[in-house]
């Protein structure tokens, strides 16, 4: 049963602009039609804000996001996702179809858990001089598992021709794959996927370039430029 939202506060995202898992969560609540505050986390400014006494109280695992919403606090982009979708109404996130729905959740946990921490900020600054080639590296095993799997599941989505989490977790991790120079020319399938996603507004305003905290503070006509820019084709 979905909850009342008469009465309920907007949901407040705690969120970096380039993080997968912050971004994640921005397309599943334009996807749902779900407007949101957001409470910007800067992962280097400062020594990176996520290390903060503050934030550690909303995410003692001093990552993003952090989702404020129905009176508790979220920290995995996942359960977020899920949560959501179990208690909002708008397109499902997941299939009916419990063999869908798996795939769903298998696709969603290789990214989200096989490839994506492998190349994250956290881990990548260990690796010095050698982190783009880590990164490469874990984000070419990630693509070369997930490409044939992609192959039988994929209708014009992921898992068939709705949406899912699974395209959720898909389009980020490709602009982590392009930003460290993978050629995703060797995965057609990932490739063709993450092209028509990136034709749906929910996909385009979500984007990292779209966000308030791309380049910091901005103003009301700033802000009003970059959602105008945002909702037209990237």
């Amino acid at each position: 049963m979905h909850l009342s939202l008469v009465c309920l506060a907007k949901p407040v995202l705690h969120g970096y602009f380039r993080s997968s898992c912050s971004w994640r969560v921005r397309i599943a609540f334009a996807l749902k039609g779900i407007e949101y505050d957001q409470v910007q986390v800067h992962l280097i400014k400062d020594g990176g804000q996520q290390h903060t006494e503050q934030y550690k109280t909303l995410n003692p695992m001093q990552q993003v996001p952090a989702v404020e919403i129905d009176g508790i606090t979220l920290s995995q982009s996942l359960a977020v996702i899920q949560y959501i979708d179990e208690t909002r109404p708008g397109p499902p996130l997941l299939p009916a179809d419990p063999k869908k729905r798996a795939q769903v959740r298998m696709i969603s946990d290789i990214i989200a858990s096989g490839i994506q921490p492998l190349q994250n900020l956290h881990v990548i600054q260990k690796m010095g001089t050698e982190k783009v080639q880590w990164a490469q590296h874990f984000i070419d095993r990630g693509f070369q598992a997930l490409e044939p799997l992609l192959k039988q599941t994929a209708g014009k989505y992921c898992v068939g021709d709705e949406i899912s989490m699974a395209d959720i977790c898909l389009v980020p991790q490709v602009y982590n794959a392009e930003r460290f120079k993978v050629d995703v020319e060797q995965y057609p399938t990932i490739k063709r996927l993450n092209e028509t996603l990136l034709e749906i507004e929910a996909f385009r305003v979500s984007d990292p370039s779209c966000q308030p905290d791309t380049r910091g503070p901005a103003s009301i006509e700033q802000l009003s430029s970059l959602k105008q820019l945002c909702n037209s084709h990237l």
